[in-house]
């Protein structure tokens, strides 16, 4: 098991024991129903190209794909949010292996739609060095099929947590992009990614470090 897999394994058990039966079938029904919708299978896929973008990182830069490609491949990460444990996790995980990245000149960003003052709170509390990117009203998200509007029952049971999506997201629209990791070579093909609609799965990081 990997650091990452025991990282996650370690969160189920909590959560188990922390949060209430009802709470944990609302968030098992709600992955089932995404499951049944087929969103990995009718998302982009490894062989498309990968949408060029430009989002606003914590430090108000634009950060564009196209700029980034002319250094080397680039590895897209789509978190939902700093409130998602899970999230976090696999983002400190990749951070780990930020200087093999850098060695072979390969670039990572972070991407949610929460807005940029969570995702610099985010940054900071992790000591992440990589950047991490607003994708307003998820645009890009959209683009690749990994967007979905949270069902109002899920809805009402992450706000009764403190999670409200419109504070985090600047909007109304209770949307979110499925965990997803893209690997993208400097003609903007996808060659490896990581697609699952089951938040509590995650990246295999070495998974992905075998196909750069």
């Amino acid at each position: 098991m990997t650091n990452l897999a025991k990282k996650i394994d370690e969160i189920n058990k909590n959560l188990a024991v922390q949060l209430p039966a009802d709470i944990i079938e609302v968030f098992s029904q709600s992955i089932q129903e995404l499951k049944s919708s087929k969103i990995e299978e009718n998302s982009t896929q490894v062989g498309d190209k990968f949408p060029n973008f430009s989002l606003k990182n914590t430090r108000n830069q634009i950060i564009d794909l196209s700029e980034l490609l002319k250094k080397g491949k680039v590895i897209v990460a789509f978190f939902r949010g700093s409130w998602c444990p899970y999230c976090n996790v696999e983002l400190k995980a990749l951070q780990d292996h930020m200087e093999f990245f850098k060695e072979k000149n390969i670039s990572l960003v972070a991407i949610a739609p929460q807005s940029e003052s969570y995702n610099k709170e985010l940054e900071v509390n992790h000591m992440l060095r990589y950047d991490i990117l607003t994708d307003q009203d998820n645009t890009l998200a959209k683009q690749l099929g990994i967007s979905f509007e949270l069902p109002n029952y899920a809805l009402t049971t992450y706000e009764k947590l403190g999670i409200k999506l419109s504070k985090y997201n600047k909007n109304d629209h209770n949307e979110l992009p499925i965990p997803a990791v893209y690997l993208i070579d400097t003609n903007y093909n996808i060659t490896y990614q990581f697609v699952d609609s089951n938040y509590m799965n995650r990246v295999n990081i070495q998974d992905l470090i075998d196909q750069l």
